[in-house]
């Protein structure tokens, strides 16, 4: 192989490492299960959900669930919620990743109310 070739490999895996330390997944569920979700005014399916990006520190998510004989809500969740303690080992090599150095608690529960009769 030539050293060109191993550098380009090395340098993809260094990539791939770091932009996968970067990301942070939160599962948003809601009782009852089944409410229709919408991110940032985007519908992306119905709870529970599995979120996943790659958005930095302090970044906040617009979060709205309807459900059917139900009170809509709205709420948010910020990339502030908790460590990654991978991030900021990674930032001590490379100064990138400590812009992720926070990620979404692994779920976020909400329960609905009734609508009132």
């Amino acid at each position: 192989m030539s050293t060109r070739f191993v550098r380009i490999i090395a340098s993809v895996l260094l990539v791939s490492f770091v932009m996968i330390g970067c990301s942070s997944t939160t599962l948003i569920t809601s009782d009852p299960p089944g409410a229709k979700l919408s991110i940032n005014g985007v519908s992306v399916g119905k709870t529970p959900y599995t979120h996943s990006d790659t958005r930095i520190v302090g970044s906040t998510l617009m979060i709205k669930l309807e459900k059917d004989g139900y009170e809509p809500l709205n709420t948010m969740i910020s990339r502030d919620e908790r460590v990654d303690v991978g991030a900021i080992i990674g930032g001590l090599f490379v100064l990138v990743p400590f812009l992720w150095t926070m990620q979404y608690n692994p779920q976020h529960s909400y329960e609905l109310s009734p609508l009132k009769k």
